[in-house]
């Protein structure tokens, strides 16, 4: 009788280990989409945020990268024509340049003859507009980072509510009616974090480099005027 009953209680363990493997092996099958489509409606918006995030990122790394260059060579090829007295040769090297450097010292360059303190200003006016091209769009970026977590909370909160409003019609309150849930509404909160931290990274990583970019235009300015204002052509 002893044996009997062991032997009724060791099929039971066994039929309820298989039971959690086969459920476990259930739960491992389900695709990676397939988990994130549990997230819900909200997840509709911060995938387009996400899309457009990316779109942001690339469009600005191209453009930074492009206007932002600072040819070392250009301040020196201009110097030795402004001291040749060849203006149009040097007004030719920086269009050539393609870059905001380049169109910077053209402004320069183009009020040659006019006192120091309007050279300077007109070029500070050209520097500041290739900044603000450079930093157009990356406000929304910025809108991005904050309104991506928001989507994600509110989808999340939706959920919580629609949770404990099935719990009132139904009275079922077991783990697995919250738990299944509330894990699936957490997925968009989860989402807008990502979507928010790579457009807050983006955001900083673009202003920082603008900042550099800015740093070295004003020295590329001094270096203009020291040329203009000393005859042998040396700079600091």
């Amino acid at each position: 009788m002893i044996n009997f009953f062991l032997q009724v209680q060791n099929d039971t363990i066994t039929k309820a280990t298989g039971a959690i493997i086969q459920g476990t092996t259930k739960a491992d099958e389900i695709s990676v989409l397939g988990f994130i489509l549990k997230g819900g409606f909200f997840l509709i918006p911060i995938s387009i945020l996400l899309f457009y995030t990316f779109y942001l990122i690339v469009e600005r790394y191209l453009y930074i990268s492009k206007r932002a260059v600072i040819d070392p060579n250009l301040i020196r090829d201009i110097r030795d024509n402004l001291n040749s007295g060849n203006l149009d040769a040097a007004v030719s090297i920086a269009e050539r340049n393609n870059s905001a450097s380049g169109y910077v010292l053209r402004e320069g360059i183009l009020t040659i003859g006019r006192p120091i303190s309007e050279i300077e200003s007109n070029m500070e006016r050209a520097a500041n507009i290739e900044v603000g091209e450079m930093e157009k769009k990356l406000g929304q970026l910025g809108l991005i980072a904050g309104i991506a977590p928001t989507f994600g909370f509110i989808g999340t909160i939706a959920g919580v509510i629609k949770i404990f409003y099935s719990i009132s019609q139904t009275e079922d309150i077991s783990i697995g009616n919250i738990s299944g849930g509330l894990y699936e509404k957490m997925i968009s909160s989860g989402s807008g974090l990502v979507v928010g931290i790579i457009a807050y990274s983006a955001y900083h990583l673009f202003n920082g480099r603008i900042d550099s970019f800015a740093l070295a235009i004003q020295k590329q300015v001094l270096d203009f005027v020291n040329i203009i204002q000393r005859p042998n052509g040396k700079t600091k």
